[in-house]
């Protein structure tokens, strides 16, 4: 396998891994249900369906909306993404580690896609953690393995950029 193709391998790990663990969700747990709590009440499982993005927002989006903004809109982005790890004209613009963010980045995504493309416009989430009354919330909205793999890469490149403009300031 060519090198430029290697971190597609993480891409796929975690649309399959997301989308395993939420056809089991699916699967064993009613929906608006919890199926229990662990680590001493701070974590849930549960099964709810978000027809929105983060936070609920765009929920009373009209369809046609929700279509361009939560599936158009997101594949153009997953799409320019992995041009952008693939393409030799970007060669030299991310470290390998940062091409792997990315690519982590690109299956959460995808793995969000899949389930508006096929569970009309409802993404299967199953997480939720307490807040313990942090930022007003008891409970941190339901999330997924798709949502942790865009938010957990993001945060770590975004860090790896500004880590690395300093290292660049300081040579």
């Amino acid at each position: 396998m060519e090198k430029k193709y290697k971190p597609f391998i993480l891409t796929t790990i975690i649309i399959v891994l997301d989308q395993i663990v939420k056809a089991l969700v699916v699967k064993f747990i009613p929906e608006n249900t919890v199926f229990g709590e662990y680590l001493f009440g701070y974590l849930r499982i549960c099964h709810v369906r978000n027809n929105a993005v983060a936070f609920s927002f765009g929920t009373e989006f009209p369809l046609f909306i929700k279509y361009i903004m939560f599936v158009a809109l997101p594949i153009s982005v997953m799409f320019a993404i992995c041009y952008a790890l693939v393409s030799p004209k970007y060669k030299d613009e991310f470290t390998c580690y940062q091409k792997w963010l990315l690519a982590g980045i690109v299956g959460g995504g995808f793995g969000n896609i899949i389930d508006r493309l096929f569970r009309s416009l409802r993404v299967v989430d199953f997480v939720s953690t307490r807040m313990y009354g942090a930022f007003n919330m008891e409970w941190f909205p339901t999330y997924n393995i798709a949502d942790s793999s865009v938010v957990i890469c993001g945060i770590l490149l975004l860090l790896s950029f500004i880590v690395g403009k300093k290292g660049k300031k300081n040579e």
